[in-house]
């Protein structure tokens, strides 16, 4: 298998950047990923007041996709999601939801026990592995990796999980792909600011789509299927990954829209990804059994 240190990280994702590894489509790499943090929270002494906020937000890459060009897609499957044994949160005063309220940081160090989190000599949590930030180069200026948008970048989307495939529409010829901010545990929302943020690998399996052309994030697994989409704000976020499902659905299968956005209305869901970050993300998903049944394929 490929294998990609974290030696090879940016810290935006840009068209102008020169690719850590070239890798043939449909080929399998496993990357090295660091936390949230660039690995700079590690003991209780490592106070967020005094580390360096440029290196935040780390994603191992670019990685050039043979065969994904401009106009076309990029399929990246997640085969799998390894951790270290520790994972650190944070909140503090003006972040997350609760910010108004707080006015100093606070950070949890938590060992991960197995397929647990210990959060206390109470609660333990069963882990939840997903991805953060996963994405391509957008067309224009360069997307810091704390920015979420029609590249991908700073999703914080719990389905970006072991078993899911998504799609990003690529901007430039060879995807540019990186990944990164892994979390051993978060809820929708990501109220705090943070999940349980983790270093560790991530296996993807990258494949180009040219002819596939989208205009925002999409994602499946097995039982479901969905648009993701990012925003100023909530509402204009679950706007538009609700007009994308239905206007996808309906040129794929020559559905009706009204009808298909009164089915939606019955069977899909909108749900929040993340709400702390400077564009907001959601996902509107709806079952696969229920697309199937139109015959709907990308």
């Amino acid at each position: 298998m490929i294998e990609l240190s974290d030696d090879k990280i940016l810290y935006a994702f840009s068209k102008d950047l020169e690719p850590a590894l070239t890798v043939k489509s449909g080929e399998t790499v496993r990357v090295r990923t660091k936390d949230c943090f660039g690995n700079q929270v590690q003991t209780p002494e490592d106070e967020l007041d005094s580390i360096d906020w440029d290196a935040i937000n780390p994603a191992t890459g670019p990685i050039y996709v043979e065969g994904a060009v401009a106009g076309g897609s990029l399929k990246v499957r997640i085969d799998a999601i390894e951790f270290d044994g520790q994972t650190a949160s944070c909140t503090g005063k003006d972040e997350g939801v609760y910010g108004d309220k707080l006015e100093c940081w606070s950070t949890r160090l938590c060992k991960i026990e197995g397929d647990e989190l210990v959060w206390d000599d109470k609660v333990r949590l069963p882990l939840t592995p997903m991805i953060g930030v996963i994405g391509v180069a957008p067309a224009g200026d360069p997307v810091n990796c704390g920015t979420p948008g029609v590249h991908g970048g700073n999703m914080d989307n719990t389905k970006i999980a072991p078993g899911a495939t998504l799609y990003f529409p690529v901007a430039v010829d060879g995807a540019l792909f990186g990944c990164g901010d892994m979390h051993a545990v978060m809820g929708d929302g990501e109220v705090s600011v943070s999940g349980a943020e983790a270093a560790g690998h991530a296996t993807v399996t990258l494949t180009a789509l040219p002819d596939l052309s989208i205009d925002t994030p999409l994602i499946e697994n097995e039982t479901e299927f969905g648009v993701i989409y990012s925003a100023e704000t909530l509402d204009a976020a679950a706007d538009g990954a609700v007009h994308r499902m239905v206007d996808l659905v309906s040129d794929r299968t020559g559905k009706d829209s009204a009808e298909l956005v009164m089915l939606f209305s019955l069977c899909g869901n909108v749900e929040v990804c993340q709400m702390v970050d400077p564009e907001k993300t959601v996902r509107f998903m709806v079952p696969k059994h229920v697309l199937d049944s139109y015959g709907f394929e990308l």
